[in-house]
């Protein structure tokens, strides 16, 4: 079986984040980037797909040359393959999805495994707009997966209060979330060979974005909060501060 794992490579959780001077994108200088953690999950699946029906996992990232790190990352955990579509941070959303499906094609893969989000913008665009574009059917949020060897695909996925069962059929487009598999470490044998290991390299296609970010903006400072007593006053002033500051009465 031929699988997709599609990588994000995203600022670490730890640093703390600047408004580029341009008003529109975080400074990236000096910032530590990371693989997205969730996409573990979806390398660690497509390795637990390849040991039960064979075949291979290829390991794909939209993104500048640095981005191959993360690469390495998922070779050392034992992809097969690993390829970089370079990019450096032009495309929006709808052009990155463009990449990763015009890689999809021209790999024939079955299976495509994304994490359910990166961490970085949250929008949880990805595998939708990439089974859309490859006329895939797409399951977001999966949390347990099972396959049989007739390409029918069933699914679970966490909704409120309970689960959803999906079926579909291979091939198709599905993001994972925690819970469905504990990411294997990779051993020093293996790191150390994923770095001579090689990683090809793809243009990005040639796409109009369909967004712009216009300006972004660190969240303002919450006021710190206002202890009170528990004497009439108090109450009075909670009231007060209720109606007049928080205006919620």
């Amino acid at each position: 079986m031929r699988v997709m794992v599609c990588l994000s490579y995203v600022p670490d959780t730890a640093t703390r984040p600047h408004i580029a001077p341009n008003g529109k994108q975080i400074e990236r200088t000096g910032v530590k980037f990371i693989l997205n953690p969730y996409d573990e999950y979806a390398i660690e699946e497509g390795l637990r797909v390849r040991e039960r029906f064979g075949g291979e996992v290829l390991a794909v990232c939209v993104g500048p040359e640095a981005a191959k790190e993360i690469l390495r990352t998922a070779l050392a955990m034992g992809v097969d393959r690993a390829l970089l579509v370079r990019d450096e941070w032009t495309l929006d959303s709808f052009g990155v999805a463009q990449a990763l499906a015009q890689v999809a094609r021209q790999y024939q893969a079955e299976l495509i495994l994304t994490g359910r989000q990166s961490i970085d913008f949250d929008s949880f665009q990805m595998p939708s707009t990439l089974g859309e574009l490859l006329g895939l059917p797409s399951v977001s949020v999966v949390s347990r997966l099972t396959l049989a060897e007739d390409g029918s695909v069933v699914v679970e996925r966490d909704v409120e209060g309970g689960k959803e069962v999906v079926e579909t059929r291979l091939p198709c487009v599905l993001s994972v979330q925690k819970g469905i598999n504990e990411p294997r470490y990779p051993k020093l044998p293996d790191i150390i060979k994923a770095k001579s290991k090689p990683i090809d390299e793809l243009a990005p296609p040639e796409a109009e974005p369909l967004s712009e970010i216009v300006a972004l903006a660190l969240p303002q400072r919450r006021r710190a909060g206002k202890i009170l007593g528990s004497s009439d006053a108090d109450l009075d002033e909670l009231i007060r501060l209720l109606h007049e500051e928080a205006k919620v009465i």
